[in-house]
């Protein structure tokens, strides 16, 4: 993804046999993985360093280090940099062998495009 460096420790294709996608992803300060959500995954992020603005459905939090949330399947959530250095975090998604795209972009559609206006 433009902007975003991600350091891959397990997905399919990488680890025989899981059924987890466990992933450590850095966003540089202005940047981010806008509105979207997983159709068939349940999903955990836990901070490493930085500020994150996160957004869950229609609410907002602040997250620092040490901070985690658990996002059920189909939950539209994005993850801003609100900071001056780079987020550096964990995701954990599961189960990783679904049918369908593992990801859904939505931040170009109503009501997520103007909820951060």
């Amino acid at each position: 993804m433009p902007g975003k460096t991600h350091y891959w420790h397990c997905k399919p294709g990488m680890v025989a046999d899981t059924n987890l996608m466990f992933v450590r992803a850095q966003l540089p300060p202005g940047e981010a993985h806008r509105f979207h959500h997983h159709p068939m995954m349940e999903e955990i992020l836990y901070i490493l360093s930085g500020t994150a603005e996160q957004w869950v459905e229609g609410e907002k939090r602040t997250m620092r280090a040490g901070d985690s949330l658990y996002i059920p399947v189909g939950m539209v959530h994005g993850t801003y940099n609100a900071g001056t250095e780079t987020l550096d975090f964990l995701a954990v998604l599961s189960p990783a062998k679904s049918p369908g795209p593992v990801t859904v972009e939505v931040a170009d559609q109503e009501p997520w495009q103007s909820l951060r206006k």
